[in-house]
């Protein structure tokens, strides 16, 4: 889970402070496509994640990196501005299938600076901190060498704990950046109706202490009080007991497992570890056999890919709280 580290986080907001960007300059671009741009909200500029860019137009060729912000781009019907994909956890949803396939995937998991190179890209757009890591040749101020402009997803760098607000400036932002805001605000609209059906589905219903199985042996590798997981079983009708870690993932004792005693187990699907052995790892385990959770046989599965700050979020609630709180869901 190397991708979703701390450490990974924390280079990449403290990554020199970039950077003004305009690959064109002002008096090359004809007139007509001047006032077309500035009618369309260009200039635009945004700082995320600590890089201040400036755009005068909507980049024309981008590359994603990890499943979350490709999603995101085909959600604001922006295919065609994609030259090159890299990195699932698992499936794109059905709905993306035939315009994913039409997407170059250049790499199996991260491709190599050259590899980014090949592609001409102006734009790079980065789902986990490590899509950026400096020490792979990827770190944001490298390409900007290279005349490529980055966006990193917030929730590696989000400091205001509203995960689902957060959620929404990602759309709002990207959206901007291409010139598709009015489709950005659409996707927001129905976001908060979605949320706000499921929120009316759980109302006065007493919430479920869960605890987030991602992976891990010696330590539970889990879901801490940061990020959009933790937002997820809030919105579902549960209680993170490592809310208190602060940080989106994080590591946890066994033994703090067993006296938190949670009631239910969400397992993070995804990688070549099954569903099915990850809960035989945890059926299995002695000292685990008083855990509420393990002795109803109480679990829960997510895909990794809707428990990250992307566009499947609000129906992610949705089927998690049906997990959870089935009887109040169906009726």
């Amino acid at each position: 889970m190397s991708r979703r580290t701390p450490a990974l986080i924390a280079a990449a907001v403290l990554l020199p402070l970039a950077l003004t960007a305009c690959s064109t300059p002002e008096g090359d671009e004809p007139t007509g496509n001047k006032a077309a741009a500035k009618s369309d909200g260009f200039p635009y500029t945004v700082t995320n994640c600590g890089v201040t860019t400036t755009f005068k137009a909507p980049p024309k060729r981008v590359v994603t990196m990890n499943q979350h912000v490709t999603e995101i781009m085909l959600e604001l019907g922006l295919t065609k501005s994609l030259v090159g994909t890299a990195y699932l956890d698992d499936k794109v949803l059905p709905k993306y299938a035939k315009d994913y396939a039409s997407v170059p995937v250049i790499a199996k998991e991260y491709p190599s600076y050259e590899q980014v190179l090949a592609t001409n890209p102006d734009f790079v757009y980065g789902g986990y901190a490590s899509a950026f890591a400096a020490g792979d040749g990827r770190g944001r101020e490298a390409l900007k060498k290279s005349g490529i402009e980055t966006r990193l997803n917030t929730e590696s760098c989000a400091k205001a704990d509203t995960p689902m607000e957060t959620l929404y400036e990602e759309v709002r932002e990207v959206g901007r950046t291409f010139g598709v805001t009015d489709r950005a605000e659409a996707w927001i609209k129905q976001a908060e109706a979605d949320n706000a059906a499921t929120a009316k589905k759980l109302k006065n219903l007493k919430a479920l202490p869960v605890f987030v199985y991602d992976s891990g042996d010696k330590t539970a590798f889990t879901a801490g009080g940061k990020g959009i997981g933790n937002e997820l079983i809030k919105r579902a009708g549960g209680i993170n007991v490592f809310a208190d870690l602060d940080k989106s993932f994080g590591d946890a004792s066994w033994e703090n497992v067993v006296a938190r005693k949670p009631e239910a187990i969400v397992i993070y699907d995804y990688g070549s570890t099954t569903v099915e052995q990850k809960k035989k790892r945890l059926l299995s385990d002695p000292a685990l056999a008083d855990v509420p959770a393990i002795k109803n046989k109480r679990f829960a599965v997510m895909p990794l890919s809707d428990a990250v700050l992307g566009v499947r979020v609000p129906a992610a609630v949705e089927k998690l709280a049906a997990q959870l709180h089935p009887a109040a869901t169906t009726s």
